[in-house]
């Protein structure tokens, strides 16, 4: 039995996507462990004195909706007054004891997949501060954030899976630094085949930034991290940018790694792609062109 708890506040104003993504972020804490979501109970905190609830209505209902499509119920949940909405899910799954994944078993050898693209964080304040339009952020970018991460955990477990990690508030660079220590291994991560949001950059070289891409940094900076290439300054935030729902990292024998990545482009996951290595190594992260 796997039980995960995890709420965020909006990172959208739309309550409705809101729910879908928060849902969707909570849920993929089981996927990621080789799990099947059955149960989720609602964790909710809202103002409900100074905004309409209606607005829960609609994230209740975004949420809902993810669960139905995970295959799992929503069987109750809690509600607490409080001065910013705050929504998640508490996801109990299952997964056989002698098939769970972590984040620590990648070897020297392994290739490593990255399922979604990154620069969430930055797209969410830029949409917030007025720099980047919503239609924009709405069309482009939170479809694929509200995608559950299943189908690619699916397919990745019909293939010789070491480890897995799901993206979020660390950053690519801080869930590969847990990779690499978990393993105690060296990481190879190569920059330009890191799969970006659209817009992502350019709201770094327009001065937009995000409350943790600082600690991110200094975390990242506290262990091994060698730079062999020349990055400009947005370039270098997008490796600290925080994700909400982001995607998995799958570390599985670089000789089934094409095999995986058109596995999962077949299964709907397009973005999928090789974007480093695990070599043999002190253990921390060499970022190469």
């Amino acid at each position: 039995m796997i039980n995960t708890v995890d709420f965020i506040t909006p990172p959208v104003d739309d309550p409705y996507w809101f729910g879908q993504i928060s849902a969707a972020n909570s849920i993929s804490d089981v996927y990621s462990m080789g799990g099947t979501p059955l149960t989720a109970l609602n964790v909710v905190m809202f103002p409900s004195k100074q905004l309409d609830m209606g607005l829960l209505r609609d994230i209740l209902k975004g949420g809902h909706d993810k669960v139905v499509e995970a295959g799992a119920c929503l069987v109750g949940g809690h509600t607490v007054d409080d001065e910013e909405p705050k929504y998640g899910l508490c996801v109990n799954g299952v997964v056989h004891p002698d098939r769970v994944i972590t984040n620590a078993g990648s070897k020297p050898g392994d290739a490593l997949i990255l399922t979604k693209a990154i620069g969430s964080g930055v797209l969410f304040n830029a949409a917030r501060s007025g720099k980047l339009p919503y239609k924009d952020l709405e069309q482009e970018i939170l479809p694929h954030l509200a995608a559950l991460n299943g189908k690619a955990m699916e397919t990745a477990l019909q293939f010789d899976l070491h480890a897995c990690t799901d993206v979020t508030g660390f950053g690519i660079l801080g869930h590969l630094l847990e990779v690499a220590h978990g393993c105690r291994s060296e990481v190879k991560v190569y920059f330009k085949t890191l799969p970006l949001y659209p817009f992502a950059l350019d709201m770094y070289n327009k001065g937009e930034t995000t409350g943790s891409n600082k600690p991110n940094r200094a975390m990242v900076n506290r262990h091994h991290l060698d730079v062999k290439t020349t990055l400009s300054k947005a370039e270098e935030e997008i490796l600290y940018d925080p994700q909400t729902s982001g995607g998995l990292i799958l570390s599985v024998p670089d000789t089934q790694s094409g095999d995986l990545v058109k596995a999962l482009q077949n299964a709907g996951v397009t973005t999928a792609v090789k974007i480093g290595e695990v070599v043999a190594g002190n253990p921390g992260i060499t970022v190469e062109e």
